[in-house]
């Protein structure tokens, strides 16, 4: 089965910034925030302190992935400029989206660059409070002025709008704010990343969640859910449970598949993120085809 991987990172260099201040390389694939925390965020067989599009490119013809979606945030900071050039050098493997932070002050000249110089077609934001918008800014109303500005604007350019909300309980867990704003722009394609995040305890909350942005324009990657229910092993059946729930309220075909590489990488393999999905019974065939990749080449690449 063909595979569009709806959730990659390149990183030309870690440069990464969130609530524990910057995060840099420090060699064997791991990086240090200010505070001193040490983390593992790249697997050996993607580099040691970067990932190339080259060595995506070839970890995809390695595990049959036609096609990646590549984003991006202040986790591993942002990589504009690497992102449009894995576009031009891979057009046929990348689509990507951009990324901004709405308080710059020259945001229109960024925005000008990004949309109409480079011609991104999609735009990414993380606004969660480990290392997404509100780690460093504090709360964003998603509603607000800002945002409300920040959406228009994607709105205005057709783009197609991503968001990373975070997890259950934080400050950037707006659901209904961000309702508010999809209802808002219903000609806008939304993607909520992750599924809302869910971890073994907020299988109420994720429903609520979804149910809530359960509409036309509204789709959900799957990225990191065999991580946010850690320390569970493969096949990891809370992730399946909650994947369970979600096609009763949003159906396949508002499901996308993704894996959130390289991080991810440290932790689990890449056939596991695969086959949690692939290899259950939870869906048949024709609906794993549309998760896996008629949905994502339905939202990302039909431009």
């Amino acid at each position: 089965m063909k595979i569009i991987d709806a959730h990659v990172h390149v990183i030309q260099n870690i440069a990464g910034f969130g609530a524990k201040g910057e995060l840099r390389a420090i060699g064997n694939g791991q990086a240090m925030w200010s505070t001193g925390d040490i983390i593992n965020l790249i697997p050996p067989e993607l580099g040691e302190d970067s990932v190339t599009y080259e060595a995506v490119v070839k970890f995809m013809d390695e595990n049959n992935i036609e096609k990646a979606v590549l984003l991006q945030g202040s986790f591993y900071g942002f990589q504009n400029h690497y992102t449009y050039q894995a576009i031009q050098k891979y057009p046929e493997r990348f689509t990507g989206a951009a990324t901004y932070d709405p308080f710059c002050l020259e945001r229109d000249a960024i925005r000008d660059n990004l949309f109409n110089k480079l011609g991104f077609k999609i735009v990414k934001f993380e606004v969660s409070t480990g290392s997404g918008l509100m780690s460093y800014h504090g709360k964003v109303d998603l509603s607000g002025d800002v945002m409300d500005e920040v959406f228009s604007d994607a709105n205005e350019r057709n783009l197609v709008f991503v968001i990373d909300i975070g997890r259950a309980e934080s400050l950037s867990f707006q659901v209904d704010n961000l309702r508010k704003m999809i209802s808002r722009y219903p000609d806008m394609k939304f993607v909520v990343c992750h599924l809302l995040a869910p971890r073994p305890q907020d299988e109420a909350v994720m429903t609520e969640g979804i149910r809530k942005l359960n509409l036309p324009n509204v789709w959900f990657d799957l990225a990191a859910m065999p991580s946010n229910v850690r320390p569970e092993k493969y096949p990891y059946p809370t992730a399946q449970h909650f994947l369970k729930i979600a096609k009763g309220i949003v159906g396949a075909d508002r499901l996308i598949f993704g894996s959130d590489v390289p991080s991810v990488l440290t932790r689990d393999s890449y056939s596991n993120l695969v086959n949690f999905i692939m290899l259950s019974d939870l869906f048949p065939e024709s609906e794993k085809e549309k998760i896996f990749y008629k949905n994502a080449e339905e939202v990302y690449f039909s431009r």
